[in-house]
């Protein structure tokens, strides 16, 4: 019997959908399996898709709700999900998070038998076949860590945490605040007071730095497990690096590249690393090493390439109309 219903629960569970495709047939057929007593309620907004993604989601019992394409907004979208749901505890999930077992569920909402827990997030995996170098920089992100996190920065004090956040270094503030709604979760009374951003990227870790500096706390939930990861594409990861540096840089201060003689500089040891990870990779053949190393040069060089004009984009898009025009063209579809 499936766990999914539209009806509602104290448990929702929250996804925005565009051609999901049959990654999201996948997700379902997880959800489907969740061991949640009484089950969960269901809630797509659907944003314009084509390929029977809409058709799939009711088929499974979901509470379906369809907006314009030109409606979609990470945050305000999500917004809009929460809003349609009734649960005190509202999971969230990208359409192609796909839960690695029946206790995904059950985890994630353990979390808020804390009280003073605001949001939850859960620990990624790529896909077997991920490419190497994008599982290589999937691992090391905040929500691939093994054991628990309870982040804040002065529970119930909003003072101090301001405080305390001002004293950190600017990457300290990333760790800090970090959220990530690939797989998350909001408790619905920290989410009315807090709703996410209407960003059109990283709503979920400005969020976050809302919320801890308001004198929340998000915890990190290790046994909560998605798989969860996209095939590299050098023009699809320059615009995401591009767009996510512009807000590190608004939210928390942070500049890994920042000047062109860092991204000439740090160029070559870059293409190094990637080539050391790439042989230290025992399923590779060498052909295939050798395919991805020559890969690896071009895709550090954008890497950086965006790290560096991201940050700048803050100001250098009041600077010209050049700058206006291609901040747009980058950000467009990300």
């Amino acid at each position: 019997m499936s766990a999914i219903t539209a009806k509602p629960r104290a448990l929702s569970v929250a996804i925005p959908t565009w051609n999901g495709g049959e990654r999201f047939g996948e997700l379902l057929t997880a959800l489907e399996r969740q061991d949640v007593e009484g089950g969960f309620q269901l809630v797509v907004v659907d944003s314009g898709s084509s390929d029977g993604t809409v058709e799939r989601a009711r088929a499974a019992g979901a509470l379906v709700h369809s907006i314009p394409q030109s409606e979609f907004n990470h945050g305000r979208t999500r917004n809009v999900a929460i809003g349609l749901s009734s649960g005190e505890v509202v999971c969230l999930l990208t359409q192609d998070a796909v839960p690695m077992d029946a206790h995904y569920l059950r985890a994630l909402a353990a979390a808020y038998e804390d009280e003073r827990v605001d949001g939850a997030y859960a620990r990624q995996f790529p896909q077997p076949d991920c490419d190497p170098i994008l599982a290589e920089r999937l691992r090391r992100w905040s929500a691939s860590r093994e054991e628990p996190v309870l982040q804040h920065l002065a529970i119930g004090d909003p003072e101090a945490a301001r405080a305390r956040f001002d004293e950190l270094q600017p990457l300290e503030r990333l760790m800090a605040c970090a959220f990530d709604n690939v797989a998350s979760s909001v408790r619905r009374s920290s989410w009315e007071r807090h709703p996410f951003p209407e960003a059109r990227f990283g709503e979920d870790v400005s969020w976050g730095r809302e919320v801890l500096l308001a004198g929340g706390a998000i915890q990190f939930v290790p046994d909560a497990r998605v798989e969860h990861s996209h095939p590299i594409s050098i023009k699809r990861e320059f615009k995401r690096l591009y767009c996510d540096h512009h807000n590190l840089y608004r939210l928390f201060g942070v500049r890994t590249v920042p000047t062109w003689k860092h991204v000439r500089e740090g160029w070559g040891p870059q293409t190094a690393f990637y080539a050391e990870l790439l042989d230290s990779q025992a399923g590779l053949s060498e052909a295939e090493k050798k395919r991805w190393k020559r890969y690896a040069k071009w895709y550090a060089l954008a890497e950086a390439t965006a790290q560096f004009l991201g940050a700048r984009s803050h100001w250098k898009v009041n600077e010209s109309a050049f700058w206006r025009w291609f901040d747009g063209k980058v950000r467009r579809g990300v």
